[in-house]
């Protein structure tokens, strides 16, 4: 397994919409792991394939740790309200309060291309919610109001020159927190 680098704010692949995956191959379970290896090193909880630079319709979340692969996901019920902090791994130190769906049900195939359908609701559901989101090119700010999204993206200004070229690599930050320089 290897540590991806994470695309940030800026990147254009954010804001593309996925292709739909045809085939699960092993190369693609290969990527999830990755994405799981990612995620862990982010320390976040969720993370769609335009964060790691690609076009897939693949995410993956582990809420509790509970490890989903979701390939093709599409949110089939939503009910209620909710609204909650979130943040993002590739607006990294940048949060604000979002309004979802309270309960989610999501259909998606499995790492081995078999359909499955998962409910969500509190982390889970805002989770499933907010990586279905990344694979059509929409990020947790596009549903802050406007001053929100002008105070986030003021506090982003702050912090975007940290990623040269739009890219977080998770290798240089731990090799840089563990020098006693």
């Amino acid at each position: 397994m290897a540590v991806l680098p994470i695309h940030v704010l800026g990147s254009p692949v954010l804001r593309e919409e996925t292709v739909p995956i045809t085939t699960v191959t092993d190369e693609l379970r290969r990527l999830a792991d990755d994405m799981f290896e990612t995620m862990h090193a982010a320390k976040g909880v969720g993370l769609a394939a335009p964060q790691v630079g690609r076009r897939e319709r693949l995410a993956v979340v582990e809420v509790e740790q509970v490890r989903i692969v979701l390939i093709n996901p599409e949110i089939v019920h939503r009910e209620g309200d909710i609204t909650w902090e979130e943040g993002c791994l590739s607006i990294p130190d940048v949060f604000g309060d979002v309004r979802r769906a309270a309960k989610v049900a999501v259909r998606a195939l499995d790492r081995d291309g078999k359909p499955f359908e998962i409910e969500g609701t509190e982390l889970l559901g805002v989770c499933l919610q907010h990586e279905i989101d990344h694979l059509h090119g929409r990020l947790f700010i596009d549903h802050l109001s406007f001053l929100k999204k002008r105070k986030a993206l003021a506090a982003w200004d702050d912090e975007k020159a940290k990623y040269p070229a739009f890219i977080r690599d998770l290798a240089l930050e731990v090799d840089t927190a563990d020098r006693n320089d």
